[in-house]
């Protein structure tokens, strides 16, 4: 397998294990983080009592872990995406965790069989900026679900000097995109940068179609997608490029 220059544009936390991941399997990456992940600790979580906790990302995870009322909620199950958001789940000190080990629509199908009938509503834990409204589509299935805004994503406005410096050098063969927020980022930093047209010819490895979207509405000529919507798909699928 040939070494593959990368840039990961992942939050800092998650960029740098990502980062290690893929070096150890031999390529060259430069983090250059592109969203800056606030916790809301006094965000208001409503009254209850409820019947479940809902995540849709490792960032809410972590938010939940720093909130002022966690203790209130450990007892209850807590529904997730994934296997990352659970693992932080359950480092926060819930016992009860399911993954649906997929995607938001994953989420959905695993909450609407596990829970149908609940009497009491459930509590989902969002970012400010989401690509789905979970309480409009549980409403559909039967169940009732309170959203609290539990963290917010703040976009970089250019890029790291040392990520301007690799794509305008032509240093880089592609970059990892997680979530639409950080490529719709990219796009804008690409631009305020003066440096769309190096961006754009890059390969772009991404975790689903809708994260893709940015790029594909910027211009990017090749763009790889997971076969899954998790990292050790998109992984593979740098590895098989």
């Amino acid at each position: 397998m040939r070494t593959v220059r990368l840039l990961v544009t992942r939050p800092q936390e998650d960029g740098e294990r990502t980062a290690a991941v893929l070096r150890a399997r031999g390529h060259a990456v430069l983090v250059a983080p592109l969203l800056r992940i606030v916790p809301l600790a006094a965000a208001d979580l409503g009254l209850g009592p409820y019947a479940a906790v809902l995540t849709t990302s490792v960032n809410a995870a972590r938010a939940l872990a720093q909130h002022a009322r966690i203790d209130e909620l450990r007892g209850l199950p807590l529904y997730t995406v994934g296997r990352r958001s659970a693992d932080v789940a359950r480092a926060a000190g819930f016992a009860a965790v399911h993954s649906a080990d997929g995607d938001v629509h994953d989420l959905l199908a695993l909450v609407a069989r596990r829970l149908a009938g609940a009497a009491a509503p459930l509590l989902y834990l969002a970012g400010e900026d989401r690509t789905a409204d979970l309480t409009e589509e549980l409403g559909r299935h039967g169940l009732t679900a309170r959203t609290a805004v539990i963290y917010r994503a703040a976009a970089a406005e250019r890029f790291p000097a040392a990520a301007a410096q690799a794509i305008a050098a032509g240093d880089l063969d592609g970059v990892l995109h997680y979530s639409r927020r950080s490529a719709a980022a990219f796009v804008h930093c690409s631009s305020a940068a003066s440096l769309s047209e190096q961006s754009l010819r890059l390969t772009h490895y991404c975790l689903s179609a809708q994260v893709a979207a940015p790029l594909i509405d910027a211009g990017a000529a090749t763009i790889r997608l997971a076969a899954r919507p998790d990292e050790e798909a998109l992984l593979e699928r740098v590895g098989s490029a």
